[in-house]
């Protein structure tokens, strides 16, 4: 094996997950606040560039596949691909639910304004941090803070739980907002899934650092 030919190639790799995390994350930031904002144009800018992420995915695929058979890494460099490989799926599905989110906002643009979006800025904020802290803890490897990510998917599974109930409250009391409200179902639930998909990032971080396997683990 020629450590510098994969030393080379473990950094592109890098490079490549860092810039599909921060498309992922704007993605994220970008539909919230086209739903917020009632913005159309920005919903649309997130359904566009979905088509840019997906290509991303795909070259980080190759490379991880690349770097598989061709150099045949060992221990630390073995489970850094590893993890690439199954970070970067999560990462589309992420930004899958921003397109989701970014699809509703155009249906609920249309719709009598919700004046009060509950806990949906709270549910947004947690999960763009969440994100943000997990892609930095990747770059750093840091498996402490990896558990502390994960620790605040409760948060988001308890504002998801208030925005349910007010919205139904809502749905109840106003009928003629109960097509927004339906809608804003939806994207809570996105929200929720994206703290779930955030976790699982977390919990390959661990692996990354530490070698230990802690999903289905009731101690992190």
């Amino acid at each position: 094996m020629d450590h510098r030919i994969i030393d080379e190639q473990l950094d592109v790799l890098r490079d490549k997950i860092l810039l599909l995390g921060g498309a992922t994350e704007a993605a994220v930031q970008r539909a919230m606040k086209s739903l917020v904002e009632r913005d159309n144009e920005l919903a649309k800018v997130v359904l566009e560039e979905d088509k840019i992420i997906d290509q991303m995915e795909l070259e980080i695929d190759r490379l991880s596949i690349d770097i598989l058979a061709l150099q045949h890494p060992a221990a630390h460099d073995l489970r850094f691909v590893i993890s690439v490989a199954k970070i970067t799926p999560i990462l589309e599905r992420i930004a899958d639910h921003a397109g989701s989110i970014a699809e509703a906002a155009l249906t609920i643009n249309t719709e009598p304004l919700v004046k009060n979006y509950v806990d949906f800025p709270l549910m947004a904020q947690i999960a763009a941090e969440m994100l943000r802290t997990a892609l930095d803890a990747f770059t750093n490897e840091d498996a402490q803070i990896s558990r502390e990510v994960i620790k605040r998917d409760k948060e988001i599974d308890a504002a998801y739980k208030r925005v349910f109930n007010k919205l139904l409250d809502m749905m109840i009391e106003d009928p003629s907002a109960t097509t927004g409200a339906a809608h804003l179902l939806f994207v809570a639930k996105h929200l929720e899934r994206i703290g779930d998909y955030v976790k699982d990032i977390c919990e390959l971080n661990v692996y990354l650092r530490e070698a230990a396997f802690i999903k289905h683990s009731r101690e992190i």
